[in-house]
């Protein structure tokens, strides 16, 4: 099953992205260099980049890092924050003309793409040593994400009428299932866990970025506030967040 391709879903999030979302830990890309050989030799493309976090982070750590996005105005994000890194207009469905890549990282956006000929048309720019990153985030279940159920619980009711999350509900293969049957079926998950002060605010302001739920973020303040408040001691309106920014990495095979 494949959703349907939508360019410009993400346009209106793409203002609030950056800071509404969680950030991934800075020490998984030092993993992921680690892991897969990375030096500054080495070129990689972030694919369905959003506003950059990924290729920024890796930026220092190798030779070429190309941001691909087929949204403009996440791409006008990226290039403020990072003005020297190379940013092309794009999509899994016209990938720039690059070969040899020691790695392609998707950060929240593989679902969105035709996995399998994705992965087939990367079998043709990834290096023979080359691979796959999809990277994510979780709440792991600790009593500081006590807050995470219930904001989870709103979010979910109010996205429920979107298809493409519908979509990923009936008969969808994980991603691990889809990799297990292409080219890239060596797989390994590394993991890096964090905390950090997150402010009522700017979970209110996440959801403006989750595009299943952007149209209805203003009638669902009220509540969300509401169903936050008793985590976050008043004098401070901000609470604990603990994720789990991980990396599924994916090569070939070996002989």
């Amino acid at each position: 099953m494949v959703i349907p391709f939508e360019p410009h879903r993400f346009r209106a999030a793409a203002a609030e992205y950056l800071a509404g979302r969680t950030p991934y830990a800075p020490r998984l890309f030092e993993r992921i260099a680690l892991l897969c050989r990375l030096d500054k030799s080495s070129r990689v493309i972030d694919l369905g980049c959003g506003p950059g976090q990924i290729a920024i982070a890796l930026a220092p750590l190798v030779g070429h890092v190309i941001g691909v996005d087929p949204e403009p105005e996440m791409l006008d994000v990226a290039r403020a924050a990072a003005p020297s890194i190379e940013w092309i207009r794009g999509s899994s469905y016209d990938l720039p003309a690059v070969r040899d890549l020691a790695l392609v990282t998707m950060g929240r956006s593989f679902h969105w793409m035709d996995r399998r000929a994705t992965l087939m048309q990367l079998d043709r720019m990834i290096s023979r040593d080359g691979a796959v990153a999809l990277i994510a985030d979780e709440h792991p279940d600790v009593p500081a994400n006590a807050w995470w159920q219930p904001f989870k619980a709103i979010t979910d009711r109010v996205g429920e009428a979107d298809p493409a999350k519908a979509m990923r509900k009936a008969n969808w293969l994980t991603h691990e299932a889809v990799l297990l049957d292409s080219p890239f079926c060596q797989l390994e998950t590394i993991s890096v866990v964090q905390a950090r002060r997150v402010t009522i605010d700017s979970l209110v302001a996440r959801t403006r970025t989750m595009s299943s739920v952007l149209a209805h973020a203003a009638d669902i303040e009220a509540e969300l506030r509401a169903a936050l408040a008793p985590f976050a001691p008043a004098s401070e309106h901000a609470l604990v967040e603990v994720t789990a920014s991980k990396a599924l990495i994916a090569r070939r095979a070996t002989a």
